[in-house]
């Protein structure tokens, strides 16, 4: 395999199995050790996010926020919603993209730019008053209607600017935290994490450790079947702020609107939404990669390499002194 071949699948993400766990780093995640790996020249000189984020727009509460997620890895934190404030939900603005397809309010980024600081204090406002409401998804088919690997159609949810926004900034401030507690495997939708991070582990893992055999993995639909429960109290597990809590559910509970009829989602997370990524690596930390790495440590009887890119997956292993045992 290629380092520098793309990564897709039915899922449209990718995964892969690496032994030894080693806890992310403040200052950037980290691979795990064993992988021994060098970056790439394509990788190399990758900007931390957070450092950047906090030198330009002066948000040191959100390296507080990080520093007491490390240090202390079952803090829950009680009181985050007051580092979403305008610098970050501006900074969050600037990150869209530009030419995105309207949501269900037909707003585009440019219009809500023209009076962007009166729309960003707004928003602000009713962040903190309680009174911010989320706007159902703008249910779409593609891209284009392009189909998955085995001939479904790819539902994709369109959220309407101002919950793009809203939801990216709420993101950077929970990932100050989720970033210290996911594991060096997990790769896809992480900051400074990119496919051919994951891809070079992958290489590594297959060509310099000794490996018997090799699956691969993919979770069937798993944007569609996420548990809004499950995913709650994941949450619930380190987010001790009833507001943010608040905020999760109701952009899950949005629902979608398709050819004029709103749809109530039950489950799921919507593939498009700016969130579901992050909440869709807290809900794969605790129901796989959690498990994956006890696993490895107190049952496998050979080594077990995992590399994970959203949900897919390439799990390998070398056979023990007794044979390999089954997950």
């Amino acid at each position: 395999m290629s380092r520098k071949s793309h990564m897709h699948g039915s899922g449209g993400a990718y995964s892969g199995i690496v032994l030894t766990k080693h806890p992310n780093q403040s200052g950037g995640p980290l691979a795990e050790d064993v992988e021994g790996r060098p970056l790439t020249k394509e990788n190399a000189g990758q900007p931390d996010p957070y450092r950047t984020l906090s030198r330009e727009s002066g948000l040191t509460g959100l390296e507080r926020v990080r520093q007491a997620a490390k240090k202390d890895g079952k803090l829950r934190f009680t009181a985050l919603l007051h580092q979403v404030t305008v610098d970050l939900l501006r900074d969050s603005y600037h990150s869209l993209k530009k030419q995105a397809a309207p949501g269900v309010d037909g707003v585009t980024w440019e219009e809500y730019g023209r009076d962007l600081e009166a729309h960003l204090c707004d928003l602000h406002g009713r962040f903190h008053r309680g009174a911010y409401q989320a706007q159902p998804s703008r249910r779409v088919w593609g891209p284009e209607g392009a189909p998955k690997a085995d001939g479904r159609q790819r539902p994709l949810g369109i959220a309407a600017l101002e919950d793009k926004i809203a939801q990216h900034a709420v993101g950077t401030v929970l990932n100050q935290i989720w970033e210290e507690d996911f594991l060096g495997f997990s790769y896809g939708f992480r900051p400074g994490r990119s496919q051919h991070d994951a891809l070079d582990a992958l290489y590594v893992g297959i060509t310099r450790k000794k490996v018997d055999w090799v699956l691969d993995l993919d979770v069937r639909s798993f944007f569609d079947s996420v548990s809004h429960e499950w995913l709650v109290k994941f949450v619930e597990h380190r987010i001790g702020d009833r507001r943010i809590v608040r905020l999760i559910q109701k952009w899950l509970k949005a629902g979608v609107m398709e050819q004029g009829r709103w749809v109530e989602t039950e489950e799921g997370t919507p593939q498009g939404a700016v969130i579901s990524p992050t909440l869709a690596n807290l809900y794969l930390h605790h129901v796989l990669d959690l498990w994956v790495d006890q696993w490895r440590k107190k049952t496998a009887t050979g080594d077990v390499i995992i590399v994970r890119y959203a949900d897919d997956g390439v799990p390998r292993a070398q056979r023990g002194p007794q044979g390999p045992r089954s997950a």
